[in-house]
């Protein structure tokens, strides 16, 4: 019997979700010793702001005012939800980035998220887009990280999906 070869997991993908871990810790030490609570400090004039604000909630304050206990849930789910797609990772082949990658950018901001909620009992947002007077609720770079991620995951899935079925009608 000849042995299988191993083929190498997309593991490796894990170094971008650290990349991402250390560039929001880094932010969020940055606008935690430099920004003032709650007042804008203009970026790009009439579109962007850093605005230092903390969120107890998830996505949009989600639960944000439901006692303390959602601290511990949004950190179960996003443990829990990294955790699977580090599976996924060990399960994908170690080229096919367009699972990969979006994978490694949810766990990334997903612990991002998870290190603030246990250090500071909140998520520290600081990013402020606006037009006149409609702004979008502050975020973060783990909050952009895993937005991104989830749209590559949707967007990748939807046209590997396709590209597989084309493959199967094509080959009965």
């Amino acid at each position: 019997m000849s042995a299988s070869r191993v083929r190498p997991n997309a593991l490796v993908w894990l170094v971008l979700s650290a990349v991402i871990i250390g560039l929001d810790q880094l932010t969020k030490t940055w606008v935690l010793s430099s920004l003032p609570e709650f007042e804008p400090v203009a970026v790009i004039d009439g579109f962007w702001n850093w605005y230092r604000t903390y969120n107890t909630g998830a996505a949009f304050s989600f639960l944000s005012d439901a006692g303390g206990w959602q601290l511990w849930f949004f950190t179960a789910l996003a443990v829990g939800i990294s955790g699977l797609m580090a599976f996924w990772l060990s399960r994908t082949p170690r080229g096919h980035w367009r699972s990969a990658a979006p994978y490694a950018l949810v766990i990334g901001g997903a612990i991002g998220n998870v290190i603030d909620r246990q250090v500071h009992g909140h998520v520290v947002d600081f990013i402020q887009w606006y037009i006149g007077d409609h702004y979008w609720p502050a975020f973060n770079i783990a909050d952009a990280a895993i937005v991104v991620g989830a749209i590559g995951i949707a967007v990748f899935g939807l046209f590997d999906g396709k590209s597989a079925k084309k493959a199967d009608n094509a080959n009965p």
